[in-house]
This record gives structure tokens, C-alpha cells and sequence, in this order.
């Protein structure tokens, strides 16, 4: 509140440096905010690609595996399917959004040729390689998709804590300090008034004085003497 702040030339210099400050400070927050924003929508249109990729890819490599299944049976597919010995394998490194660190994952071993998939030609058919070609398309998607899905998450995040620190610098910090700056301009106003009115009724006072004194003086300086006997 106001009231308690002392009303000092010098509590009046550290707010102003806090209101400069705090209004550099909102504007920087602005900025962040506003191009956190133009980020995510980036990311947010590229994580609504990458989601209708996934369900148009999932729903490819189901109908494959079904094929497969109809055609070559169950047990042909899941032999195919233990054959593997070589598994997709996943590293995570970051990078950083405007001073947000988001995750950026890299693959390796998920589309394979035919004879790294471990069945063999032999053992195999052409429906089988098209399940298998799906699903390994589907898995790179869905990897991709994991990477856009946690970025545009720690985003948003850091969105909504700069949103909220923008709002407590324009809503709580910034007109606080400005009540407290107008609260001791006031004061120290009233008190330059007061002291000017005190050094009037000062200086009029000395005035009356000085004149007393001299009209003291001028009166002693005429006054007859009085005669010797």
C-alpha cells in the first residue's frame, strides 16, 4: 500500500529506477511472449500434419497386416515379426526456442531392406513386406510425432508462466509502484508547500521586526533632549 511507503526524495528515486526497470522488463516479457506464440503455431501446424501422417499411416499398416494375415495366416506373420534381431533404436538430443529446450529425437535402424529384417526371402512374401514396410513408416511417424507433441507441450508451458508474469508486471507490480510514485509526489509537494508557506510567515516575521526596529530607531533619533539646568 501507499501509506506505507516513506515519502522520501530517495524513496522516490529507487521507485522511479524500479518503474523503469519492471517497464523494460514487461516489454522483454512481451516480446517472448508474442514470438513463444508465433513458434508454437509453427509447431502446432506441423503437429496437426504429423497427426493426420499417423492415422493415415496406422490405418495403411492395418489393412496390410490384416492382408497378410488372410493371406499367409498368423503364424507366417509372427514368425516374420520374432525374426527380427535388429531393433529401431532411439537418441535424444535438444535444442533450444527462444530460450525454450525442447527435445529433438533422432532414429536409426527402423526402415530396414529385406535381409536385415531376419526372415529371409524365403520365408517371406510380398505381403509380409508391404505390413513390414508400413509399420516401419509408421513407427518413423510416430517417433517424429513424439518429438512435435513434447515441444509444443514445454511451449505451451513456458507460454503460460510468461503470460503470467507479463499480467503480475501489468496488473499487480507496475500499478502498485505507480501509486506509490504519485503517493510521494504528492507528499513531497505538500511538504515543499508547507515549507514555502513556513519561510513566508518567516521572513514576514523579520520583516515586522526589522520594521519595529527601525521605526523604534527613527523615533529614538527624533525625540527632542531635553534642556540643561
Amino acid at each position: 500500500m501507499a501509506k506505507d511507503v516513506k515519502p522520501t526524495r530517495k524513496n522516490l528515486m529507487a521507485i522511479e529506477d524500479r518503474i523503469e526497470l519492471s517497464e523494460r522488463g514487461h516489454d522483454t516479457l512481451e516480446q517472448k511472449r508474442d514470438g513463444l506464440i508465433m513458434e508454437f503455431m509453427d509447431i502446432l501446424d506441423q503437429a496437426q500434419d504429423v497427426r493426420s501422417d499417423v492415422s493415415e499411416n496406422y490405418e495403411t499398416a492395418q489393412r496390410k497386416i490384416d492382408m497378410a494375415r488372410a493371406m499367409e495366416g498368423d503364424v507366417a506373420v509372427r514368425g516374420a515379426a520374432a525374426a527380427l534381431k535388429e531393433h529401431p533404436e532411439i537418441t535424444t538430443q535438444s535444442k533450444n526456442i527462444m530460450g525454450v529446450v525442447v527435445p529433438q529425437i533422432e532414429s536409426s535402424k527402423v526402415k530396414k531392406s529385406l535381409d536385415e529384417r531376419g526372415y529371409g526371402l524365403l520365408g517371406s512374401s510380398a505381403r509380409i513386406d508391404e505390413a513390414a514396410d508400413a509399420y516401419e513408416e509408421l513407427l518413423e511417424k510416430i517417433i517424429l510425432a513424439a518429438e512435435v507433441e513434447t515441444a509444443m507441450k514445454k511451449m505451451l508451458t513456458e507460454i503460460e508462466t510468461t503470460k503470467r508474469r507479463v499480467n503480475a508486471l501489468e496488473f499487480t507490480l507496475l500499478p502498485t509502484l505507480y501509486e506509490n510514485q504519485e503517493y510521494i509526489e504528492q507528499k513531497l509537494e505538500e511538504q515543499e508547500r508547507e515549507e514555502i508557506f513556513r519561510m513566508k510567515k518567516i521572513k514576514a516575521k523579520k520583516e515586522e521586526e526589522e520594521k519595529a526596529e527601525a521605526e523604534a530607531a527613527e523615533a529614538a533619533a527624533t525625540e527632542e533632549p531635553e534642556p540643561a539646568d
